[in-house]
């Protein structure tokens, strides 16, 4: 029996989000031997990777106010830009990834997905499906995306997995970041929240705080908050929020160790 798990490399981990179009590329070799080391441990593991825009994406996005709606020719322009960014960022992680010996395949998602207010009204998913069934591994990241309502807007990589969850059924969606997890406490980060159930968030909203690098697409509390909404929809699902800044956390958690801070329905 396969284990389909998504995992989220954030932007903040693989590029240096406060440098404009900076990729971390000794970051992205380490995940990448991470992921090759867990799936050579368990053949039955399956895996689709998306990934944040971080630095190359997100700059231009707040510039132009992609996220919200393109209505000029200069929006276009930024529009144009933000799809450039975040390719030329793709590009490298695909080239890290595949040089790493891992059989990974890029999908574009402003290829495949139309919008309508930010919500997505098409996407033909079979070429995930098929790529999952021929053992490779699928890449998505966020992009930029046409929107009948909004002209264009940007899609982030929660939503896409948001989207495929209840279509694909993971196990797990992991979610890679520079944090140990949720901090109870940001930005003092002394207690981390070790589980959320989705019944009890409310009583800890206030605790969340977002990145202080740009982050059109939303910070921590926006996350928490979509993938507790997701697994209530797919009340099988996990989802952990972890660091990949620390070494050798990308294998733990692909091969099944619990860190960080998970998101799930109470057991029993």
């Amino acid at each position: 029996m396969t284990t389909l798990l998504f995992l989220k490399l954030g932007g903040s981990v693989i590029t240096h989000k406060d440098q404009t179009n900076s990729a971390d590329l000794e970051k992205i070799k380490a995940i990448t031997l991470g992921i090759k080391k867990a799936m050579d441990l368990d053949p039955t593991l399956q895996l689709l990777i998306g990934h944040g825009s971080g630095s190359f994406g997100h700059h231009a996005a707040r510039k132009y106010g992609t996220r919200n709606g393109v209505t000029s020719q200069e929006g276009w322009t930024g529009f144009a830009e933000v799809a450039l960014r975040a390719r030329d960022l793709n590009q490298i992680v695909m080239e890290k990834l595949v040089s790493g010996g891992l059989n990974a395949v890029s999908i574009s998602p402003f290829s495949s997905i139309q919008t309508d207010n930010n919500q997505i009204t098409s996407w033909d998913t079979s070429i995930i499906s098929d790529c999952l069934s021929k053992h490779l591994i699928p890449v998505i990241y966020g992009d930029v995306i046409l929107d009948r309502h909004l002209g264009g807007t940007i899609l982030s990589t929660e939503e896409l997995f948001a989207y495929l969850a209840p279509r694909l059924q993971p196990q797990k969606i992991l979610l890679a970041g520079l944090e140990e997890g949720v901090w109870k406490d940001f930005p003092k980060n002394t207690e981390l929240i070790k589980e959320i159930h989705p019944h009890d968030f409310s009583l800890i909203p206030a605790a969340i705080k977002g990145s202080d690098s740009p982050d059109v697409t939303g910070g921590m509390y926006s996350k928490v908050q979509s993938m507790i909404s997701l697994v209530k929809q797919v009340p099988s699902l996990e989802v952990q929020i972890f660091s990949a800044n620390t070494t050798g956390n990308i294998l733990k958690v692909l091969t099944g160790e619990q860190t960080g801070t998970i998101i799930r329905n109470p057991k029993g």
